[in-house]
């Protein structure tokens, strides 16, 4: 299998909604924001790889089939987590 590029996520923009249920529809690294269905279509593609860094832990951005469609949840040492959601917004 061909190397492909990793791409560290340090920030994220969510959605304005006031709902209280903020979606997050961007994410950002490199400095490049890539919208949340660019970077599933990606993963699934395997033309990149995800990740966060967060505390030094390094953490795999997967997608996940959820009810209302696919996004996009941190995987690390065999557990899901939130850790997209520890990151800083985009500027």
């Amino acid at each position: 299998m061909a190397n492909v590029p990793d791409v560290q996520v340090t920030c994220i923009t969510k959605s304005k909604s006031g709902s209280g249920h903020e979606a997050i529809t961007h994410v950002g690294g490199a400095k490049r924001k890539w919208p949340v269905a660019a970077v599933i279509e990606s993963i699934l593609a395997k033309t990149n790889t995800f990740y966060t860094l967060v505390g030094g832990n390094r953490a795999e951005i997967r997608v996940v089939d959820g009810q209302n469609g696919p996004y996009l949840r941190t995987y690390a040492d065999g557990k899901w987590n939130d850790n997209l959601l520890a990151l800083g917004e985009c500027p």
